[in-house]
């Protein structure tokens, strides 16, 4: 028995999905254990794309169940459109090979609304999805969340909508002048009705996943999004509203304390990142724009193009810490083949201090990144049994060094079949 955490080390869009979809292939359990739809873990298979934005990346192996834990928030039409692409790839998906938490918050119409609203008329723009994510997990916090478990009752439904709408009517109407929203009847027959075909899957997880870690079987933890996303440890206030770090584990799915064997931080060979908030070694010259295209760097979920930079040591650094990372799976580094030039962030310089670790508080929108110089690599990856060129050994021996933390997975591709696998993390 082992359990395994895969974590986003950066702002999220590293490549989690084909590193989870490869140790689901030999997981007992995929456990989800926090965010919403506004993310989106994209799969290759055979030249076949599947994008999954609820539904845990090991409902692509027959022999895996898939969790969605109680720290997700949860969009009931997002989900059964999801489904319906999961069908349409050829696979199944039943109550025995995908359970959700009877706990988790469930997204509503009012929640996407404000969400939208506060994006489009706010005094500060964050770079939200619009998806709902934040007023949910406020209601949340706020003891006024409906539950997916009171799918099952109309009346409960319309008096929990009742009583958190009551404060949305009010910025609804007076802030934003905006009237266009389902009535309390509507959203709660909605929901009840979108119910009747989601309550199959409901599950006590607690207990389920209790039972499978005491019965030792191979549990994979996945999260959404990246580290530096983290509502508490990520770069506020452009962050997402969950722990996205190794500290959401046990707030949103539950494994006994200590019960983690392995926290695998995936980390793009270059960073990247969507929406607002500082970025220290973005480029705005031909070879970020070059980055962008050979890198396909668009979001999943919202097709938005992500800013591009130069791998930063210091956040990857600060993301080891706050995640416990025990190895690091590198993603896209074919991206960097043949590039003009090639950098790595190694410290920065703030106040007259040289920061080569970041911290909560730092502001990075003044920080002055230093960059060291490596020989650009030509790497053919195409060749079978291929092995790194020694100049993109150099890169990547620096990176090890510098973190003091072992490269587990290098992923040259988006094939499951293009990664080089130096550690293994399951036995079966």
């Amino acid at each position: 028995m082992k359990t395994c955490a895969i974590i986003g080390s950066q702002w999220g869009d590293e490549g989690k999905g084909k590193i989870t979809d490869y140790l689901s292939a030999k997981s007992d359990v995929v456990v989800r254990f926090q965010g919403g739809n506004n993310a989106g873990h994209t799969i290759i298979v055979e030249d076949k794309k599947i994008v999954l934005h609820l539904i845990p990346s090991g409902i692509l192996h027959k022999n895996t169940v898939s969790i969605i834990g109680h720290g997700v928030v949860f969009d009931p039409i997002a989900f059964l459109e999801e489904i319906k692409d999961v069908e349409k790839a050829g696979i199944n998906l039943t109550p025995e090979n995908l359970k959700i938490s009877e706990n988790t918050s469930i997204i509503t119409s009012y929640h996407k609304l404000l969400d939208s609203l506060r994006e489009k008329k706010g005094p500060v723009k964050i770079g939200t999805t619009g998806k709902g994510i934040g007023p949910c997990y406020e209601d949340k916090s706020a003891r006024m969340a409906i539950q997916l478990k009171d799918l099952k009752d109309l009346d409960i439904l319309k008096e929990k909508l009742s009583r958190s709408f009551k404060e949305k009517e009010v910025l609804f109407q007076n802030l934003y002048n905006e009237t266009n929203y389902p009535t309390i009847e509507q959203e709660a027959n909605q929901l009840f009705e979108l119910g009747k075909s989601i309550l199959p899957f409901i599950e006590d997880t607690f207990s389920y996943l209790n039972k499978a870690y005491d019965d030792k079987k191979n549990i994979l933890l996945e999260g959404a999004q990246g580290a530096l996303l983290d509502i508490d440890y990520g770069t506020y206030p452009f962050v997402t509203s969950s722990n996205t770090t190794f500290g959401g584990i046990y707030t949103g799915a539950f494994i006994p304390p200590s019960g983690i064997d392995e926290v695998v931080g995936i980390t793009k060979a270059y960073t990247t990142r969507v929406g607002e908030g500082p970025f220290p070694t973005e480029l705005f010259d031909d070879v970020g724009e070059a980055i962008q295209t050979k890198g396909h760097e668009f979001g999943a979920t919202t097709g938005r193009k992500r800013r591009c930079g130069w791998l930063d040591l210091p956040l990857l650094k600060y993301t080891i810490k706050t995640s416990k990372l025990t190895s690091i799976a590198l993603t896209k580094v074919d991206v960097l083949a043949g590039q003009s030039e090639l950098k790595i962030c190694d410290y920065y310089e703030f106040q007259g201090k040289k920061i080569e670790c970041s911290y909560p508080g730092l502001d990075l929108s003044k920080v002055k990144p230093h960059f060291k110089s490596f020989k650009t690599f030509n790497d053919n990856f195409e060749v079978d049994n291929y092995i790194p060129s020694d100049d993109l050994k150099q890169f990547l021996d620096y990176i090890e060094i510098q973190t003091k933390t072992p490269l587990s997975i290098i992923a040259y591709g988006p094939e499951r079949s293009q990664v080089i696998i130096k550690k293994e993390f399951f036995n079966n």
